[in-house]
């Protein structure tokens, strides 16, 4: 990580230096630094008149993106002089000039994140250090610029408790937050943004469980790639995004959830929609173990829901926990040896999500099979244990130094 925040670091500087030496510009010795990061310490905020703030929806009718909050947060950055003076003010629309470079080249990212209303009434954010070093390491990606991880959780903080009112006042609920940085210059040509603007919308999410656990059912169909090695389906940018839609419509249209992404000739899971994928199950070995893919070959993102799953499972110390590919070949015949326990999806919106049925394409005959997990027959249950854990985390019920932080 360290080695490619210092590439993204790099990439900007070049980027001055090549922007001064076209305009045949020498610095100042007097002129003021570009400024590497925005700081908390300069916050503006502008707080919504009464007329500006909407009501607030029921909890019982909240949808994931329909609801936002009344404040969002801005900064802009230029390759010249650096970061602006962050602010955060009412909600409102963008002006972009169509020129600008996210419209055109898909110079873009963001992050997902959630505040919790504690049982004890405290508003918690979970791990949020994680999700803004991840997005450091897709801005560098990006040839976006870097900022200060810090400065950046305590502006975060600032918003949510402008608006800690819409954090439900429930303990399956929660406030969505959704960083998002883009390339902002008007120029047509393929080549790093020399503007950009980097902004946080918030909004109330609903319980992802209204009525208990309903198992998935999932398209493997390894004609369709999410991601491949050297490309960028490692970080969280939006073109990663857009052309999984149409396969997700695929997937309906056969009665299926989400997609199981698969990749290479042993047709190796990856990602399960836009989660990360565990499998637990009966090794051939006979030891208990989970398995989830690794972070080696760029195919997988780093989910913060599958880091903090990894962590519990090493700290209980009850099974086999390995990082390695599963192939869709390993997975049929543990089925047919009945050593198949549980598969499952992990993710900021679910925490966990239950497998009950692959619909597998044979990439030799075309036909399809039906494979049926067994995820909500096994006893006793690891994907619940790990949904009960994380919750109870989230929502203060239970302590884990170090992986909250209370806002309000």
């Amino acid at each position: 990580m360290k080695n490619l925040l210092t590439t993204g670091r790099h990439l900007v500087f070049s980027v001055r230096l090549a922007s001064s030496s076209s305009l045949g510009q020498t610095a100042s010795p007097a002129a003021a630094p570009a400024q590497d990061t925005f700081y908390h310490r300069d916050l503006k905020i502008t707080a919504a008149t009464p007329g500006q703030m909407r009501p607030k929806p029921p909890v019982d009718t909240l949808k994931f993106g329909h609801n936002f909050s009344d404040h969002m947060m801005e900064v802009d950055w230029n390759v010249n002089s650096g970061w602006t003076r962050p602010a955060i003010s009412p909600l409102h629309n963008l002006s972009l000039h169509p020129g600008a470079k996210v419209l055109h080249y898909a110079v873009e990212l963001f992050e997902g994140m959630k505040a919790y209303r504690g049982v004890d009434n405290k508003i918690r954010l979970f791990r949020p250090e994680m999700n803004m070093e991840r997005m450091r390491r897709t801005a560098a990606r990006s040839a976006l610029p870097d900022f200060d991880t810090e400065e950046c959780i305590k502006i975060i903080s600032d918003l949510v408790k402008l608006d800690q009112e819409w954090v439900p006042y429930s303990t399956t609920s929660s406030l969505y937050i959704r960083p998002t940085f883009i390339g902002t210059e008007a120029t047509l040509g393929v080549g790093h943004p020399n503007d950009a603007k980097f902004f946080v919308l918030t909004g109330p999410a609903g319980a992802y469980y209204q009525t208990g656990f309903n198992p998935i059912s999932l398209l493997a169909d390894s004609d369709f790639v999410r991601a491949f090695p050297g490309g960028v389906g490692s970080y969280k940018m939006g073109c990663n995004y857009s052309p999984t839609i149409l396969v997700g419509r695929m997937a309906a249209e056969k009665g299926c959830q989400q997609v199981l992404w698969l990749y290479g000739e042993e047709e190796q899971l990856t990602e399960v929609g836009t989660m990360n994928i565990f499998v637990y199950w009966i090794n051939e070995q006979g030891e208990e173990e989970l398995v989830t893919p690794p972070l080696d070959k760029g195919l997988i993102l780093p989910g913060v829901t599958r880091q903090s799953l990894l962590d519990l499972a090493r700290s209980w110390n009850q099974f086999k926990v390995t990082e390695r590919y599963i192939t869709m070949p390993e997975v049929i015949k543990s089925l047919k040896e009945r050593r198949m326990r549980e598969m499952f999806g992990a993710g900021t919106a679910c925490v966990v999500s239950p497998v009950g049925r692959i619909l597998h394409k044979n990439k030799a005959t075309g036909d399809y099979s039906e494979l049926l997990i067994p995820t909500m027959e096994s006893k006793p249950n690891l994907m619940q244990k790990f949904y009960e854990t994380i919750m109870d985390i989230q929502y203060g019920r239970v302590e884990q130094p170090g992986w909250t932080r209370i806002v309000s």
